[in-house]
């Protein structure tokens, strides 16, 4: 290798490894921010959703129809049922039965199972 092509190769490779560099700080950064975004976006369910409906979810356990859910019992929240999946402080948490939708802790389904 002459010197001519020594320094050709030592700058291709000076940037090569400058853009890789780059590509690799610009996709951590995306990916943090896609991360957080996922963490903390995720869709509150709505009451109109078919199949919160079909479960009878609503946001305020208070405001639950009990002559239409008689298994309805005051107390019953979304936070103390076996399938929710956030802390019982949580304002809202995951539900298995809603998929990447987070119901109100203070929410309650008529597949309320009393946790524990």
């Amino acid at each position: 290798m002459n010197d001519s092509t020594s320094l050709t190769t030592s700058l291709h490779l000076g940037t090569m490894m400058k853009s890789t560099r780059r590509t690799f700080f610009m996709t951590v950064a995306a990916g943090g921010t896609l991360l957080a975004t996922a963490a903390h976006g995720q869709a509150k369910l709505d009451e109109k959703d078919p199949q919160a409906v079909a479960l009878g979810y609503v946001a305020d356990a208070t405001k639950v129809d009990a002559k239409k859910y008689p298994k309805y019992a005051a107390g019953q929240v979304c936070t103390n049922c076996s399938l929710y999946q956030g802390k019982p402080t949580d304002a809202a948490g995951g539900c298995p039965l809603f998929g990447a939708k987070q119901v109100a802790g203070k929410g309650w389904c008529s597949a309320w199972v009393k946790k524990g």
